[in-house]
């Protein structure tokens, strides 16, 4: 095996290396984007619930 052999096997090793991490940052910012999303949607849920329980409360009186 000559030297180009060898740069070449490392420079494809280095290139799927970095697909690899690529894939991995990926996921992760979709799931970190999903537990937003799910915040989100229980943040409106409380607020909804909290806008409800006042409006019963002024019918209350």
């Amino acid at each position: 095996m000559g030297m180009k052999d060898q740069f070449q096997d490392k420079a494809k090793d280095l290139a799927d290396k970095a697909k690899d991490k690529m894939g991995q940052g990926q996921g992760e910012g979709e799931e970190r984007e999903r537990g937003q999303r799910g915040a989100q949607r229980d943040e409106v849920s409380e607020r909804m619930q909290r806008e409800e329980d006042r409006m019963d409360q002024d019918y209350d009186v």
